[in-house]
């Protein structure tokens, strides 16, 4: 399965060097210059665990949270203390696991970090339909968190039992999204489950902004091996038509679409951890995204804990790029948002993407998987179901090799991909 992602690379890298990850870690990160950075924070407890869920979480206690929370605290302000003065930053996510059961914590992260950056662009954090509770909102939102994004992956009871779910109660969940608004409410659904239809996800789709969402992400069904889900991956064919279809859904009921699989009421309802130039990620398991470099944390909480009681960053690999390498990452977490922008690319590398790419461009164009105006290329239908289906590729042969190797183990030697 990697053959395509490894042609793909060398294709675009124009060399045959994989990416090389080795276990080196700088004391300082070099980002005080890095334009539209974004930062992400990793809580990994949840009060169970999902059998399709990739992410590095594990079993939530009291005792466990706070001691990590105290470690994630230092960190911060290790990283943090490096800077001259106070470095603005376009938005911070965070993610797990399941943050929210660090509601009455949020704030001392949240203070942690305007120690050091000013946040321009919103704050956004993720929760379980459990967690939407009056009461955990009105925390969420005092400690300054603007957007939320709920973890539904479906209201029909059929889909629940499969994905190992509760069921959600959405007159409950309605209430106090109504009692306690934010900026954007988004809602996460899963798509290409066995059996599933248009009409299943037309149900899910309309039942999520009914409920209070002014944003909904559809994400696909991805069947990693180290997880227990016996959900197995649908065919192709089906998916691409099922994805079509969802898509024209959206655009007949007037959503405006932000992403490969988001979509919103409007321009304004913002939510995504995805599309960044650069990003700090904070936490175990936290990716940092620099012009330079790509590093991972470490997945086990207790060595994360011990790295930074020890003084030292908790990197566990480090890749250093080469120029078309990391154009290539670029473009690829670009186009997640379905445009590529051609001055922001020459602003970002120095050179214009034609220059670097024309002839992809020129292919693209022709097999109908983009379209170009005003200095914007634009995925098509067509380009969007085939950059899912690349990612499926990347993730399986890529993300899932990482992953497997760093749940294994807290500081490998090192990794190609």
């Amino acid at each position: 399965m990697s053959i395509k992602t490894d042609l793909t690379r060398m294709w675009f890298t124009r060399s045959l060097s994989p990416f090389v990850f080795t276990n080196e870690y700088d004391e300082k990160l070099d980002f005080e210059d890095c334009t539209q950075l974004g930062l992400y924070v990793h809580i990994p407890f949840c009060r169970s665990i999902c059998n399709f869920c990739p992410y590095c979480k594990e079993i939530y206690s009291e005792e466990k949270l706070d001691r990590y929370i105290d470690a994630l605290i230092k960190e911060i302000h290790m990283v943090g203390s490096t800077l001259r003065g106070k470095k603005t930053v376009t938005s911070l996510y965070f993610g797990g696991g399941t943050p929210a059961l660090a509601a009455s914590r949020i704030g001392e992260i949240i203070d942690a970090l305007s120690d050091h950056f000013e946040i321009t662009e919103g704050i956004g954090l993720e929760l379980h339909p459990d967690n939407v509770t009056s009461d955990i909102l009105r925390q969420l939102k005092a400690a300054g968190v603007t957007r939320i994004s709920i973890g539904v992956q479906s209201f029909l009871d059929k889909y629940v039992g499969v994905l190992g779910r509760a069921a959600v109660d959405a007159k409950a969940m309605n209430a106090a999204l109504a009692e306690v608004p934010f900026e954007t409410v988004s809602m996460d659904l899963i798509f290409a489950l066995p059996g599933q239809t248009i009409d299943d996800l037309k149900a899910d789709i309309d039942k999520a902004f009914e409920t209070g969402a002014n944003h909904v992400a559809v994400y696909p069904f991805i069947d990693f091996t180290f997880t227990s889900s016996p959900v197995k991956a649908m065919a192709k064919r089906r998916k691409r038509a099922l994805m079509d279809a969802m898509t024209e859904y959206f655009e007949e009921k007037g959503y405006y679409r932000s992403s490969i699989w988001t979509f919103s009421t409007g321009e304004e309802a913002k939510y995504s951890s995805m599309t960044r130039e650069n990003f700090l990620g904070f936490g175990c398991s936290a990716t940092t995204l620099l012009r330079d470099c790509f590093k991972v944390n470490t997945f086990s909480t207790k060595e994360y804990i011990a790295r930074i009681d020890g003084g030292k960053l908790p990197t566990s690999l480090t890749t250093r790029f080469r120029k078309r390498q990391r154009m290539v990452y670029y473009l690829f977490w670009t186009a997640y948002s379905t445009r590529v922008g051609l001055r922001e690319f020459e602003e970002f590398f120095g050179v214009p993407l034609k220059k670097m790419y024309g002839l992809e461009i020129f292919l693209a164009k022709v097999l109908g998987y983009i379209t170009e105006e005003n200095g914007i290329i634009t995925l098509t239908k067509k380009g969007a179901f085939y950059f899912h289906y690349y990612e499926n590729y990347y993730t399986l042969s890529y993300i899932d090799k990482m992953w497997g190797l760093m749940r294994k183990e807290a500081f490998p030697d090192g990794m190609e991909l």
